[in-house]
């Protein structure tokens, strides 16, 4: 198997059945095309996509599909975004028994953590955790900020391996550098911050629109790499049209009838709101 802390690794998106159940046959599909595109690793249940609506069991099962579909091919990492540490703690547990290669790993959700309470939800998820954890900071989006002194203070423990940087700042990349070295493997999570990330250090990256075009993701790392500076065509491709891709990769007619996130979000609460009509009535 590829390595695990390097490359494009796309988090890719859950595919749905009318009903809310798992679409099986379309979330391998997905998995497969992006595989054969070329991705270096597969990220199942991202924390800005299905994973919040997503219970346990799900997730487990959308991991199953995911391991199953990549065959050994590339890695599978599942994410772990919960609300609470205890939850985080049995995610990484079971996770381990069902093929995953590592985790994605975030602050607990909805409560903003401080320092001292951030720190302490990253150790108990990686002593629960037979496998390596990939922290995932993202402030701009969950409220927490997980800075290089604290990754610092995170590096005595293996597991934590690699760190998904996503400040929206590209000096955090040599801030990451100047206190920890080469200690984790760094990944840009902003999509049209990849190519100057790269120049920076960074080991390219894990970020939505990545999955839009493997392919694509794959010649900015290298072409950054052979020219040792990016270029205007690098940039312009991850910040392609991202819906035109999507429709594309995944298949018009399973998007028209609401396959992902919105199959949940947005149709939960369309029935909500049509049952309230009926009652109102």
């Amino acid at each position: 198997m590829a390595h695990i802390w390097e490359g494009v690794m796309p988090a890719v998106t859950t595919k749905f059945n009318a009903d809310f159940s798992i679409d099986r046959a379309w979330t391998a599909k997905n998995i497969d095309a992006q595989i054969d595109a070329g991705v270096d690793g597969i990220i199942v249940c991202g924390s800005l996509g299905e994973a919040s609506t997503l219970s346990l069991d799900e997730k487990l099962e959308v991991l199953d599909i995911a391991v199953e579909a990549a065959r050994g091919r590339v890695p599978v990492l599942l994410t772990i975004a919960e609300n609470g540490t205890l939850d985080g703690c049995r995610q990484a547990e079971r996770g381990a028994k069902h093929g995953a290669a590592g985790y994605m790993v975030l602050p607990g959700l909805r409560y903003l953590s401080d320092r001292r309470e951030t720190l302490n939800h990253f150790r108990m998820v990686a002593d629960a955790s037979p496998l390596p954890l990939m922290v995932y900071n993202n402030p701009l989006a969950y409220g927490v900020d997980v800075t290089p002194k604290m990754f610092a203070e995170l590096a005595e423990d293996r597991t934590f391996a690699a760190i998904k940087e996503s400040s929206g700042d590209v000096r955090r990349i040599t801030d990451l550098i100047n206190e920890v070295g080469d200690r984790y493997a760094l990944f840009c999570g902003v999509d049209n911050l990849a190519m100057e990330a790269m120049l920076m250090g960074a080991r390219l990256g894990r970020g939505p629109r990545v999955r839009v075009s493997a392919r694509d993701g794959g010649d900015q790392q290298a072409n950054s790499r052979r020219t040792h500076r990016g270029s205007a065509r690098d940039l312009s491709l991850v910040r392609a049209d991202a819906r035109a891709r999507c429709l594309e990769q995944a298949g018009a007619e399973h998007q028209a009838r609401g396959s992902d996130r919105w199959a949940r979000h947005g149709a939960g609460a369309a029935a909500a709101s049509a049952a309230r009509g009926r009652r109102a009535s």
